[in-house]
């Protein structure tokens, strides 16, 4: 009998070493999850994306912020991992990334006189002319889009748009598929040009007439980073001068290739740009990649931007056939001037 309760001490002591090594490995597992979230709160707060292989990965940012909560929540909630500096840590990443993001989920109150004038605009990345022309005409005739933005379109792309009976709709155009970006329009185009800054390939521009405004288009298309970094910083800097020295009545629309959380685009804001998606509370779009069966859309690559004398009154993605980006489909306001 004796001999069988000394058998049983070591038995328990091996479980409890074996506990001890399991809850040792499971908070250090939590751990190296949340470091992932750490590490890009880093860089969002101190900029290391720009010019850097960082900016890829910081794409996730809003990602990374849910994988944070689900680790605190791990962490708090199983009493063998409770560990009070590891959830300290963690909250205090969690905290901060929440604090970043809520801002693009509040809906700015911009007043909007009634009857203002709109523009209502998509823009859209073909894939190299790989798009469903026709779906593309079918959009913007159910929305009745007065701009479209079409980016990595070929001259063969813009054919078969004409072929689908985009000519009919929109007989604007200013068009330069070498370039790389076109804009067609319902309604007359002016001031066709192409920017002359360093991009790597010229951003296609005209204006257009709004309640007797003259609003100034950018079809943007900038380099990708994930390719060269340091040209995509180079891009976004350069878009960043054209719009400080563009007025009040501008758009930027197009595939970007960033998100709200790089430095770049951030940047780009501070030249005097509002995103449309975050100033009517929705930051979090996901317009890239599409069409894959096993992956949804994860990331916001494709914007509309606007100078302050306009105001986003919606904003919306919309699934075309062909390509590997959501269209996005806006309506802006035109803003009464403001008196000095």
């Amino acid at each position: 009998m004796s001999r069988a309760v000394g058998d049983a001490v070591p038995d328990t002591r091996r479980r409890r070493s074996r506990d001890r090594r399991g809850r040792v490995w499971t908070l250090l597992g939590c751990c190296l999850l949340a470091a992932l979230p750490a590490a890009l709160l880093v860089v969002r707060l101190t900029g290391l994306d720009r010019g850097t292989p960082l900016a890829v990965p910081m794409v996730l940012f809003p990602w990374s912020a849910v994988l944070g909560v689900v680790v605190l929540g791990v962490v708090a909630a199983v009493p063998a991992l409770r560990s009070r500096r590891v959830l300290a840590a963690v909250a205090v990443v969690v905290v901060a990334q929440v604090a970043l993001l809520v801002p693009r989920f509040v809906p700015e109150r911009q007043y909007v006189p009634t009857g203002a004038a709109e523009l209502r605009v998509v823009t859209l990345n073909t894939d190299a002319g790989a798009v469903d022309a026709r779906a593309v005409v079918d959009l913007v005739r159910a929305e009745r889009i007065d701009v479209l933005a079409v980016e990595q379109t070929p001259a063969e792309g813009l054919r078969a748009l004409d072929r689908a009976g985009l000519a009919a709709l929109m007989p604007h155009r200013e068009a330069h598929p070498e370039d790389d970006s076109s804009i067609y329009s319902r309604l007359p185009l002016s001031h066709g040009a192409t920017t002359r800054g360093d991009t790597a390939w010229p951003q296609t521009t005209a204006h257009v007439e709004v309640g007797g405004r003259q609003v100034q288009l950018v079809a943007v298309h900038t380099f990708y980073p994930l390719g060269d970094p340091e040209r995509w910083t180079r891009d976004m800097t350069a878009l960043a001068a054209v719009a400080r020295r563009s007025g009040p009545d501008t758009v930027f629309l197009g595939d970007f290739n960033a998100s709200l959380d790089h430095s770049p685009m951030r940047e780009l804001l501070a030249a005097g740009l509002t995103d449309t998606h975050a100033e009517l509370g929705r930051g979090w779009a996901r317009t890239w990649p599409v069409g894959h069966a096993l992956v949804p859309p994860l990331v916001q690559l494709d914007h509309v931007l606007h100078g302050s004398g306009l105001a986003g009154v919606s904003v919306g993605e919309r699934t075309v056939p062909g390509t590997d980006h959501r269209a996005v489909v806006a309506v802006l306001a035109v803003l009464p001037v403001r008196e000095k």
